[in-house]
């Protein structure tokens, strides 16, 4: 079989740059979610900063087309029970490899809670209860905010004990419901009340959103969905090593490694912590030699905002986060979600943030030289117009974008 290839900092970084667009654009927004697999939407304005990073010439109202007009992208729970976008053409994949174990401990902790109420036969409370919203969703026959459902739908209001001791609260049941049925793909939340930042979504039934668009109706089994994604992440994401992909997937380290196997994963080593460790790569992805592949973009400047699936793509980041000591506090907040990033030559070399006035401002952490810096400069001035005194404040803030949005 030959000796097992090793694919160092540099060729990785270099193919960061290629397949995640840091650097080298992307042709529409689709393609930009795609080449990440998904993209992160826990915090409502990171689709749009990251497909304008990535995009060149895209603005916001292309972006909400692709959302909300042409429904070619699927905000949907999966991996980590954290919020996505996915392009239709993948969403089953998630749907199967991720978001469908996730629904499933959802529905049965929403069970609990109804249950702890005084509520007898809670799944069929509940069915009953989901029935009724259908019901009223088909009759409106356009997207309903939950307001608007608790006040159509009898028993959205019904109180649920939440929690335990000092931390039981009281809330209705309605919202948890719609939390679940969006899980498991029922139904799809679609434009938000209010501005592109907002994360208060309408509702409507899956089937009747999408209709017949090619794979909106595409089910696949959970093993079959799990082998899909693994292959979607090493092709994207590869090199990863074996924590990598359960903890991007959320998978058990059984369903990982049976994942893998599945997928063909071809076997390589990367280097954490100045140590050779063993990492996979997707089959077909292991070209001979240890030189970067060709025609790699240098130079470039990209400013991807917090949340980003770039860096929050790999457990182990020390290769495109530099060996800066600075790195480890002020760009992360204490559960390790990232800020906003400033990315040279597929590395971390900095943040940004914004200041109420909606200035894009930037600090270095690292020397990219005087074409580096003033490239970054240039930058922040393009996102500045950009987001047209749109002030975006990140729902997870750093040390470094609360210090320089107070500056």
């Amino acid at each position: 079989m030959g000796a097992i290839r090793h694919i160092d900092d540099a060729e990785r970084r270099a193919r960061l740059v290629l397949r995640h667009h840091v650097g080298h654009p992307a042709a529409d927004a689709e393609t930009a979610v795609s080449d990440l697999v998904v993209m992160h939407s826990t915090d409502p304005a990171t689709p749009y900063l990251g497909v304008r990073a990535r995009v060149a010439g895209v603005n916001l109202d292309d972006i909400d087309r692709s959302l909300y007009v042409d429904r070619t992208l699927w905000r949907l729970h999966a991996m980590r029970r954290t919020l996505w976008i996915a392009t239709l053409a993948d969403a089953p994949v998630v749907m199967a490899g991720a978001a469908r174990a996730v629904a499933d401990k959802e529905r049965r902790r929403v069970e609990r809670f109804v249950e702890a109420s005084g509520i007898d036969a809670a799944p069929a409370f509940l069915a009953d209860l989901e029935g009724r919203i259908l019901a009223a969703l088909d009759v409106a026959g356009t997207p309903m905010s939950t307001t608007a459902l608790n006040d159509r739908v009898e028993g959205m209001r019904t109180p649920v004990l939440l929690g335990s001791g000092k931390w039981a609260q009281e809330q209705p049941v309605g919202p948890r419901l719609l939390y679940v049925m969006a899980m498991e793909g029922t139904i799809v939340r679609t434009a938000p009340a209010g501005s592109w930042r907002a994360s208060q979504y309408a509702w409507m039934p899956t089937s009747a959103w999408f209709g017949a668009r090619p794979g909106s109706a595409v089910a696949l089994d959970e093993a079959t969905g799990r082998t899909a994604l693994a292959d979607r992440y090493l092709d994207r994401f590869g090199p990863v090593t074996t924590d990598d992909v359960k903890w991007w997937t959320g998978w058990t380290v059984r369903q990982t490694r049976a994942a893998l196997a599945d997928a063909g994963a071809v076997a390589v080593t990367v280097t954490v912590d100045g140590t050779s460790v063993d990492a996979w790569v997707a089959p077909g992805d292991e070209p001979p030699g240890d030189e970067p592949p060709g025609d790699v973009p240098s130079g470039v400047v990209t400013l991807l905002p917090a949340l980003d699936p770039t860096p929050m793509g790999w457990k182990d980041r020390g290769w495109y986060l530099g060996e800066h000591g600075a790195f480890g506090g002020p760009l992360f907040d204490r559960n390790g979600n990232v800020g906003p990033t400033i990315w040279f030559d597929g590395r971390v070399v900095g943040g940004w943030a914004q200041r109420a006035d909606g200035q894009v401002v930037t600090r270095l952490l690292a020397d990219i030289g005087h074409h580096g810096s003033d490239a970054v400069a240039v930058e922040a001035e393009r996102l500045t117009t950009w987001l047209r005194g749109h002030v975006v404040i990140p729902r997870f803030r750093t040390p470094m974008e609360k210090e320089m949005a107070l500056g």
